[in-house]
């Protein structure tokens, strides 16, 4: 039974595409997202990225890797990591799983703890689950902004200049 479930999550993954992404994100979307989080990031010192993929890569699945791994690799791969502040957060929404991963750099983590993040996924999630992805996406980012609101203001001490260091477009794969 257990490879049986194993190779129907498998095919799931794999004959989920691109056109699924961008189906659940169509280009009007990704263009309001994308204005929100500019619009967001003009605020605070922080950079939020959103990924969005369809499937697991096929390594991932033969590992039985868990979402959470991928969303820290795509952290990483982004760049996310990689700000002045270590503030960055990445959004991750895994479709074919229905998967929602939250991850934030050191500088905002010690702030915020994991019990946050979750109520946060836990209302992304009912807005997914009734296929409403702009309205927990945008939530999503209204709440992560008042977060680096909250501890990394534009004008505090330590966020005196305010560079955008990453895309504010949304990857969808």
């Amino acid at each position: 039974m257990k490879l049986w479930t194993t190779f129907l999550h498998t095919l799931n993954h794999l004959w989920m595409d691109a056109d699924d992404t961008r189906r659940a994100i169509p280009p009007e979307m990704l263009e309001r997202l994308q204005r929100r989080v500019a619009a967001s990031e003009q605020r605070h010192s922080g950079e939020i990225r959103i990924c969005v993929e369809a499937g697991l890569p096929l390594s991932y699945l033969w590992r039985g890797a868990p979402a959470r791994e991928r969303a820290v690799t795509m952290f990483g791969k982004l760049r996310v990591w990689d700000t002045e502040h270590n503030n960055g957060v990445l959004i991750y929404l895994l479709l074919a799983d229905h998967a929602i991963e939250i991850v934030a750099d050191r500088g905002l983590a010690r702030h915020v703890n994991a019990a946050q993040w979750q109520a946060m996924v836990v209302r992304m999630a009912e807005a997914f689950k009734e296929k409403r992805y702009e309205d927990g996406l945008t939530q999503a980012l209204e709440e992560t902004s008042a977060l680096l609101m909250t501890h990394f203001a534009v004008g505090d001490a330590a966020n005196q200049t305010n560079p955008n260091e990453l895309p504010d477009s949304p990857v969808l794969q």
